[in-house]
């Protein structure tokens, strides 16, 4: 199986006044941060975004296919439509505002059907936009997209079809997201803790 990556970096960030992406922590961005997390266990990266319009951290930048489709769906349905250009099975999809998610994630998510979309949990909770989407899923997004009354990426993987893959929670769970200042405090709290 064949994997590409995508770091979802494109909402408005209205809680953290700025973009999201751009954000340091530590002596990076989340941006930065995302791609030196998700490079190394997939075959190629792009990053989703309407916003930035250079290549990020030397990674290309995909902007939506229909702009009027708000929200990670439409980050990844352009994610997949690139992965499958590029010859890829598989996209693997991660958050740029969630520093921590864990380096074997690629990994674990392999481990599942891959007809399935195969879904990050922790603690009992479903991380829908850290997933392994193989490309076949394309054409069913696409048409939910277009009919869908929702955009809700829950669902759509309730629609599809998915399985949900269980990740340990430790000292802190990794898939912790920052949304606003008080978050940010928190991260870098984990960062210190973690050494990272």
């Amino acid at each position: 199986m064949s994997v590409a990556g995508l770091v979802l970096a494109g909402g408005r960030s209205t809680r953290m006044g700025s973009d999201k992406a751009m954000i340091i922590l530590g002596d990076r961005t989340l941006l930065a941060r995302a791609v030196a997390r998700l490079e190394p266990q997939v075959d190629e990266l792009s990053v989703s975004s309407n916003l930035l319009q250079v290549e990020a951290a030397g990674v290309p930048v995909i902007a939506d296919a229909t702009p009027s489709f708000e929200g990670p769906l439409a980050g990844i349905q352009a994610g997949l439509q690139w992965a499958q250009s590029r010859g890829h099975s598989a996209l693997a999809s991660v958050a740029v505002d969630s520093p921590f998610f864990p380096e074997t994630l690629v990994r674990q998510l392999r481990k599942g059907d891959p007809a399935r979309i195969q879904v990050a949990r922790s603690i009992g909770r479903v991380h829908p936009v850290f997933a392994l989407w193989p490309v076949t899923a394309l054409e069913p997004l696409s048409n939910f997209l277009v009919r869908a009354e929702t955009r809700k990426v829950m669902t759509f993987l309730d629609e599809f079809g998915f399985d949900g893959v269980d990740f340990p929670t430790e000292a802190f769970d990794p898939f912790f997201n920052v949304n606003t200042p008080d978050d940010l405090a928190e991260a870098e709290r984990i960062s210190r803790l973690i050494g990272s």
